[in-house]
């Protein structure tokens, strides 16, 4: 699974990313846009940019490869028995951590291999997370800074010093690929 968090800016590095990934490499993708009142319109959007179905992630929906998933607006999204689990928004007030909130459920309860993405957005949402991605055999990657519309998202990211790897969306596209088909890396 690849979770991509994101907020201001990331439309443009959800667009970007999906246009280099394949349709068929047996990965879920869950975009969480961590937006707290206005709804989400991703999931009429990002069909335009990718091949994989993409839904708005609805109550006991079952996660499967080859699908872009959309975390709904006013939700906190977790994951249960291959499911997909929402609770009401634990932070109403201020910004949200829904990004953090998702990658803890993860920790927790996914088994398979785990991809964390931080791109473009304010705050600092899913940094707090990103060591116990690691910690779990997981593997971090933020947007490089220069190619992020809003860098306060990916800049706390790296500042917890759990960060793997620091890419541009194309770039990323091609680390998940790799990481998903188990090809070495580049020069090694």
């Amino acid at each position: 699974m690849v979770c991509v968090g994101g907020s201001a800016g990331g439309l443009d590095a959800y667009t970007r990313l999906l246009r280099h990934l394949p349709a068929d490499m047996g990965v879920a993708i869950v975009i969480v846009n961590h937006l707290r009142t206005v709804a989400t319109h991703l999931h009429e959007i990002l069909p335009r940019y990718t091949e994989m179905p993409v839904e708005l992630i609805t109550e006991h929906l079952l996660i499967q490869p080859n699908c872009v998933f959309i975390i709904p607006e006013q939700r906190d999204l977790h994951v249960l028995a291959g499911q997909f689990r929402l609770k009401p928004i634990s932070k109403p007030r201020g910004w949200p951590d829904v990004i953090t909130v998702f990658l803890r459920s993860l920790t927790e309860h996914w088994g398979g291999k785990l991809i964390a993405v931080i791109v473009s957005g304010y705050d600092g949402d899913g940094a707090a997370a990103l060591c116990g991605i690691r910690e779990v055999g997981g593997i971090t990657i933020a947007q490089k800074l220069d190619t992020a519309g809003q860098p306060d998202m990916p800049e706390s990211a790296i500042a917890t010093g759990c960060i793997d790897f620091i890419l541009s969306p194309e770039d990323i596209a091609r680390q998940i690929v790799r990481i998903a088909t188990g090809a070495p890396e580049e020069g090694k």
